[in-house]
């Protein structure tokens, strides 16, 4: 679906040349664009709302179709709530609703619904975010479907509307950043959503490498081989039982100073996990080829900072590897050292991301980093804590904090803050090793972060669990994108700062 922005005023829309129009209620009351509707049909909108007891709640949606005096033949009315301003996750329902209620053959369409009021959102804001949330609402995953959609059953082309042409500029920018968060969700949506016989990690590797087929983005990538020749024994631990090597992704974008420390976002990539010799429960475990989407997430933000050029460097490395059951797995009870130094006693196969990313969290302490930040699938307990609404968000750092909250806020991408305290860490103690990989049966994503905490002392760091943000499950399981908006956030305050 395109996406565009037009200068048309509430008097010009009853003769706009758009097949489908846009327009929103807020409870009992028509907004502007509603109203030049209702008065141009000559009161026909308000008496349909009335006659289909249309009582405008968030994301409710009335098709009017051949209203007198409107050219348009369909109307989607969108309920937006009787608050004086939207809240933002009101106003990301109310705009994913209308985009879905639209049939597709309509082709184009015009929306208003940028007009309407939302708590901390200027009129440029309102853009970026209509857009996102509208390429959300059309995504679909179909590549393995026989049968596919014909292109004239979607959507072809969305216009938001903007109020004055004195705020056209800043919409058209405003426009191209929501288009940029969309497409970096997108990918990583895709990329988490293919099947785990095809998204191996040196299918993540190859992904990477297409983004930086242009030379905006350097890749590097590292096998097997590399990997034992540098230490990373812990990463390889988890690939022992797989015929697909494990993979070390770095992709370098340079958007900053060539000074300027870069910020470092660390993917965990366990492309399947069964669990390994601590093999999980079978019931949900297709649902194991999400367990990358940490990675998916890292390789979303690299192809979005890259369309959006954005005046920062950032480095993304993902730890990618498959864990599998095999003669030659790593067991309960094994003993592997790690690139730090540190040794590990492998109490559970299946706590394999924490085995990844703490070679991986070392290994990018040779980039100098401003801060680092890991995003893994990492645990059930987090999903217990904190469902399917909030990341998990561990930092020792107040002020890294903040700036992740606020961000993760601002774009309806929420995380929730979590304790990484030193009284955690003895929990993980081990009589044969430096550290246990797990820490027992209480406050599991606790003693994970406390884990990784271990590795991460020569840089400001923080650490996001999305074990329940990275998917949904039932009917609408797929892949979220969850949190490349967040992340995107962050990076976009880091550089106007």
């Amino acid at each position: 679906m395109d996406l565009a922005t037009a200068v048309v005023a509430p008097a010009a829309l009853a003769q706009d040349k758009h097949p489908a129009l846009i327009v929103a209620v807020q409870g009992k009351t028509l907004a502007p664009g509603a109203a030049a509707l209702d008065a141009a049909s000559e009161g026909a909108l308000s008496r349909a709302l009335a006659g289909a007891g249309f009582d405008g709640k968030p994301g409710q949606t009335l098709p009017l179709y051949a209203l007198p005096g409107i050219k348009a033949q369909l109307v989607l009315v969108v309920g937006a709530g009787d608050a004086a301003e939207i809240g933002l996750q009101t106003w990301h329902k109310l705009v994913v609703a209308a985009v879905k209620a639209l049939p597709g053959k309509i082709g184009k369409a015009l929306s208003t619904l940028a007009e309407l009021p939302v708590a901390g959102r200027d009129a440029a804001e309102r853009v970026s975010d209509h857009a996102r949330f509208a390429q959300e609402a059309v995504y679909r995953f179909d590549e393995y479907k026989s049968r596919k959609p014909a292109s004239g059953d979607l959507l072809e082309k969305l216009t938001i509307a903007v109020a004055d042409r004195a705020g056209l500029k800043a919409a058209k920018d405003a426009l191209l950043w929501g288009q940029c968060i969309a497409a970096g969700q997108s990918f990583a949506r895709d990329l988490g959503n293919q099947p785990g016989n095809i998204a191996y990690p040196g299918y993540l590797a190859e992904m990477a490498k297409a983004i930086g087929e242009d030379g905006t983005v350097k890749v590097d990538v590292m096998g097997e081989e590399a990997l034992r020749k540098l230490g990373m024994h812990c990463l390889l631990s988890v690939s022992a039982g797989s015929q697909h090597e494990a993979q070390l992704v770095t992709l370098n974008y340079q958007g900053g100073k060539a000074k300027d420390a870069p910020v470092v976002l660390v993917g965990k990539g366990i492309t399947f996990d069964t669990g390994g010799i601590s093999l999980k429960p079978g019931a949900g475990m297709d649902e194991m080829k999400f367990d990358m989407c940490g990675a998916a997430s890292v390789l979303g933000v690299m192809a979005a900072i890259k369309l959006a050029k954005l005046k920062l460097n950032v480095i993304g490395v993902i730890a990618c590897a498959e864990n599998m059951p095999s003669g030659t797995a790593t067991r309960p009870g094994d003993i592997v050292k790690t690139l730090s130094g540190q040794t590990v006693e492998i109490l559970n196969t299946d706590a394999e991301g924490r085995l990844v990313l703490c070679d991986a969290l070392t290994y990018v302490e040779r980039f100098k980093p401003a801060v680092v930040v890991d995003i893994a699938t990492l645990t059930g307990a987090c999903v217990v804590a904190l469902g399917k609404v909030a990341s998990g968000l561990f930092t020792p750092s107040d002020d890294i904090a903040e700036e992740l909250l606020a961000a993760g806020q601002r774009v309806d991408d929420r995380a929730w803050r979590l304790p990484v305290w030193d009284d955690y860490q003895e929990l993980l103690d081990s009589p044969f090793a430096d550290i246990a990989n797990i820490g027992g049966p209480t406050a599991g994503s606790i003693t994970a972060a406390c884990y990784l905490a271990r590795f991460t002392k020569a840089y400001p760091w923080a650490h996001l669990d999305i074990a329940g943000t990275a998917w949904l499950s039932g009917a609408q399981k797929g892949s979220t994108g969850r949190p490349v908006p967040l992340l995107l956030e962050f990076l976009r305050a880091r550089a106007a700062a």
